[in-house]
């Protein structure tokens, strides 16, 4: 066999080799990212939300007994529909940062009625800070401003409504507890009960500089 036919040879070989590897990479792909997604939209449901018991005995019941759970219309909003982002990389972020309640689930931190209760403040508050962080964006993914009726809605909510995004409110500003129990509010009533005051719920709006009241 001469010199040419052995390298033609060889040059086949690497090259049939190198295709059937990019073949596979790219099977391998798909069936990673396939995988992947699966995954996430696994974890994505309500019943795998409610799978730890401290969420299927504290806010799972309490949202049972909501307008979201159940109404008029038959619309449900899920677990994942409020507090997962819709978009991929908002979803991302948020599945990494859902590791610590894995965490916490392990340590045992809220496996209790009574547990849970004593976090209760502290846990509504990381939620409300994070979705006037987002603008309410999970609440806008069903309730849009722009297709509000206002000629439908009763004459206090319209008129709330409109006066709170003149003043650049977000749902959140409002809606806190609209699908679990507030922590308990302190109203300066006999001895101290340890609840929350009541500028948590309505935070005052910080003005601009060099503004006067």
């Amino acid at each position: 066999m001469s010199y040419d036919n052995k390298k033609g040879g060889l040059l086949g070989r690497l090259r049939g080799a190198g295709l059937g590897l990019v073949l596979l990479v790219f099977v391998a792909g798909i069936l990673f990212w396939g995988g992947f997604n699966t995954a996430m939209e696994w974890t994505n449901r309500e019943a795998f939300c409610i799978s730890c018991h401290e969420m299927e005995e504290n806010v799972y019941k309490e949202y049972r007994n909501t307008i979201h759970y159940s109404n008029r219309s038959g619309v449900r909003a899920t677990c994942p529909d409020c507090h997962v982002p819709k978009d991929w990389t908002h979803k991302i972020i948020r599945k990494i940062q859902a590791s610590k309640e894995l965490w916490h689930h392990f340590l045992g931190t809220v496996d209790t009625p009574e547990k849970f209760d004593a976090k209760r403040l502290q846990l509504a508050e990381n939620e409300w800070r994070r979705m006037k962080a987002t603008d309410s964006r999970e609440c806008r993914n069903c309730h849009n401003f722009e297709y509000f009726d206002y000629s439908i809605q009763g004459r206090r909510s319209t008129r709330m409504h409109q006066d709170g995004f003149a003043e650049g409110k977000t749902c959140i500003d409002c809606h806190k507890g609209i699908a679990h129990q507030l922590p308990a509010v302190e109203q300066d009533i006999g001895a101290d009960k340890g609840g929350a005051a009541p500028d948590v719920f309505h935070p005052a709006e910080e003005k601009p500089a060099g503004t006067q009241n």
